[in-house]
């Protein structure tokens, strides 16, 4: 990990400023200087400490993938396609209400109340949506809750700022949701400790949520006031592949678009990320494409695992297997992300030895630079 020498500044020099930030929110949630606002970090006055460990948390920043992959796993970064995996299934909520209020399957909603009923944790950080639309984290203490955080949005949001927004001597044991990026944050956090914020040791749950590219507010948001009512929009959607269409729910009605149009409001710093499927968290779930109202799910700790199997003693989850050919497109599509990811790193910085963010083996990284990626694929 990085020496803690550099803060806000450097930060906002070498990451915010090239278009690099993630909104992942590590630096956000208990700083007076820097604040989430209209879907950017923002700084309100300039600080030279470096206590707050910002920068060193910061998901575009060095990150040694072998440190926290071993914190997290146990085990050296591999590289593979989908990361560490205990267990691969499809799932979906036993509870037909959970299921018609969340996304696709609604296993994230099911695991996070099964996680409250049973004392794992105490609370939940997620997203909702507030009223302009723009995603934002909230702490939720019940199942009622969780489902006021059900659905996607598909915009960048500082998930982290909740969390560094509890009390720092609070001992409820938390529970989260993240994308791979905010999950890369998290654990550079639980590697190296902050003392200045609520303890690691209170997450007892990470939930990753597989992603390809998330879409910036700001210019996002203009795009939907000059296409549809924000007022009157219910729900966003992307239906799995070949449906390649953002659709919209207005009351009852679904004003759709074309995917391809809409990729053109993606966060530039996607591009370079290598994680498609949240490797670095206890569960990582997305859709299953070409079965509806179901979630692959990759169990990836014992955590994991113990709070799976309990879901399915207690038919909090219907489970199936997973089709082999559904497994085998997603193992091609994280790699094709990874290889994207690095070609593009590469391509930015001009030197083969300069990965930006990226702390891999050479070995990796010759495998992915020589790894043909073809058409753009994913959502």
């Amino acid at each position: 990990m990085v020496t803690k020498t550099k803060g806000i500044g450097d930060l906002f020099k070498e990451i915010i400023d090239k278009g690099l930030c993630t909104v992942c929110g590590a630096c956000v949630g208990d700083c007076p200087y820097v604040v989430f606002y209209r879907g950017k970090i923002r700084m309100l006055d300039f600080c030279n400490r470096t206590e707050g460990h910002c920068y060193e948390y910061c998901p575009r920043t060095f990150t040694d993938l072998d440190a926290i992959s071993n914190k997290i796993h146990g085990t050296s970064y591999t590289g593979d396609e989908i990361g560490t995996v205990k267990e691969v299934l499809m799932a979906r909520a036993g509870d037909s209400k959970t299921r018609a209020k969340a996304q696709y399957g609604g296993t994230v909603s099911a695991l996070l109340s099964l996680a409250l009923d049973n004392g794992v944790i105490d609370a939940a950080i997620l997203s909702k949506n507030t009223d302009d639309k723009l995603p934002s984290g909230f702490v939720a203490r019940s199942s009622a809750q969780v489902l006021e955080g059900a659905g996607s949005n598909y915009m960048a949001y500082p998930a982290l700022e909740a969390l560094n927004g509890m009390p720092r001597d609070s001992k409820d044991r938390l529970g989260i949701v993240v994308t791979p990026c905010q999950a890369i944050a998290l654990a550079k956090m639980k590697v190296s400790p902050p003392s200045q914020r609520v303890s690691m040791e209170n997450v007892r749950l990470s939930i990753g949520l597989f992603c390809t590219w998330a879409l910036a507010y700001d210019r996002f948001f203009e795009f939907i006031k000059n296409n549809v009512s924000p007022a009157k929009i219910k729900k966003f959607d992307i239906p799995p592949p070949p449906a390649n269409r953002f659709d919209f729910y207005i009351g009852k009605e679904v004003e759709s678009f074309p995917l391809d149009g809409i990729r053109n409001y993606r966060m530039s710093t996607c591009a370079y990320c290598l994680d498609m499927t949240a490797e670095f968290t206890d569960i990582s779930l997305g859709s299953v494409e070409g079965i509806e109202g179901w979630n692959t799910v990759i169990v990836r700790t014992q955590q994991g695992m113990d709070i799976v199997e309990e879901a399915k003693k207690k038919g909090v989850l219907e489970i199936k297997e997973l089709p082999a050919q559904n497994l085998v497109h997603l193992k091609d599509a994280a790699l094709i992300k990874k290889a994207r990811a690095v070609q593009a790193i590469v391509e930015r910085t001009g030197d083969k030895n300069d990965l930006m963010y990226l702390g891999i083996s050479d070995n990796l990284k010759g495998k992915l630079l020589s790894h043909r990626v073809t058409a753009q694929g994913g959502h």
